[in-house]
């Protein structure tokens, strides 16, 4: 299974939000610390907004913060939410699979990826961020 890009930026985000302490950078610094582009991280920061995982604050003195709810929320929860419920092939796309009424792949792929949730349903952001990925982050360019 491959996660989505904004499902892995989120991820990122979220963890890098887990070690700034005091510190409240902004999407800007953020995107920097990642090597990803400043739009492609405003839409994601927006989304984990919106979820109410991070808080956000404009102007000056403003940036970024991890919520008590984001430090806390399950990374499954977190991935289910940014891939969606999809299944993992598309069996009724343009052109429907002919093997849709007797397939048994379809339910096996199905089982497959909610093992994979459920195998970061225990992990939490906070776990993610802990030793020794915390002071990597900390680390990373772009980080005040």
């Amino acid at each position: 299974m491959r996660l989505l890009r904004s499902t892995d930026l989120a991820l990122r985000v979220l963890m890098r939000l887990a070690v700034a302490g005091e510190a409240t950078p902004t999407t800007r610094d953020v995107a920097a610390a990642m090597q990803v582009p400043y739009t492609h991280a405003a839409k994601v920061v927006a989304e984990l907004r919106h979820q109410g995982l991070l808080d956000a604050r404009r102007g000056r003195g403003g940036g970024l913060a991890l919520t008590e709810k984001g430090r806390t929320a399950s990374v499954g929860a977190l991935v289910r939410a940014f891939e969606g419920g999809g299944d993992v092939v598309d069996c009724e796309g343009v052109v429907p699979c002919p093997l849709h009424s007797a397939c048994r792949l379809r339910g096996a792929l199905r089982r497959a990826q909610e093992a994979f949730f459920g195998s970061l349903d225990p992990l939490t952001v906070a776990d993610l961020a802990a030793a020794p990925t915390g002071p990597l982050l900390l680390g990373l360019p772009g980080v005040r």
